[in-house]
């Protein structure tokens, strides 16, 4: 237990570090796309902290999709140093407008060019969700979100909310799932070598030609399939 607590306080000391380190580079090129992933390595000294050995599978496979949006499982606040391990170069997340405020990292988290929404507000979250789509083309970069909206906590993947695929089809760019095996299947921090998170990326999924009749559809084809897949990552654990 000693150990699990003191992991954990040394990951929140990693993130405000992160968001000092963070927010000092950003201030010279301010909403940069890259600011994320130059910040990236640092981040992903989290998982050393928190003892995961992490598995990659096909991360090659987001460069085929550049620009391009990602979606992956949400499963709790450590997901910010899983998702380190994998970002490609000129890719931003969609999140909450609340983390803005976050002391230390959340500066970082919004000056570095992290697209902040606002979910109480419909309209507005709408109008964010059309510029995203603009910004995936425009300014040739990638957006990861996570379409469960909340963060899972070991009940599996959640349904997923249809922005990320309205998004999708509106920037006609194909999406590609990554998917992170559950945390509760594999990893135990109290031992000093915690377990395996294993992220595996599958095959872009084409949105060319689709229109908005089809997001119901695929979002929940997607849904399918990433809720399979981390399944099948979850026996391969067990």
């Amino acid at each position: 237990m000693i150990l699990k607590i003191t992991r954990f306080i040394l990951s929140v000391i990693l993130l405000a570090i992160v968001g000092i380190v963070g927010t000092f580079i950003s201030a010279f090129r301010p909403f940069h796309p890259s600011n994320v992933y130059t910040i990236a390595r640092l981040v992903s000294l989290g998982t050393k902290i928190l003892g995961i050995e992490v598995v990659l599978r096909n991360v090659d496979k987001l460069k085929e999709n550049t620009p391009g949006l990602f979606i992956s499982n949400h499963q709790h606040n450590i997901d910010v140093f899983i998702a380190s391990t994998v970002l490609p170069d000129r890719t931003v997340s969609l999140g909450k407008k609340s983390l803005k405020w976050v002391p230390l990292f959340g500066q970082f988290y919004w000056l570095s060019g992290n697209i902040l929404i606002d979910r109480k507000n419909k309209r507005k979250a709408h109008g964010t969700m059309d510029e995203v789509g603009e910004a995936i083309k425009k300014k040739n970069m990638n957006i990861w979100m996570m379409p469960e909206g909340t963060r899972s906590h070991g009940r599996g993947v959640l349904p997923f909310k249809k922005g990320a695929f309205f998004t999708a089809i509106n920037a006609q760019v194909a999406i590609s799932p990554i998917c992170i095996s559950s945390y509760d299947a594999g990893l135990d921090f109290s031992k000093w070598k915690s377990g395996k998170v294993i992220v595996e990326v599958l095959d872009p999924i084409p949105t060319e030609g689709l229109t908005k009749r089809d997001v119901g559809t695929l979002c929940e084809s997607t849904y399918l399939l990433v809720k399979n897949k981390v399944q099948e990552l979850d026996n391969e654990l067990s």
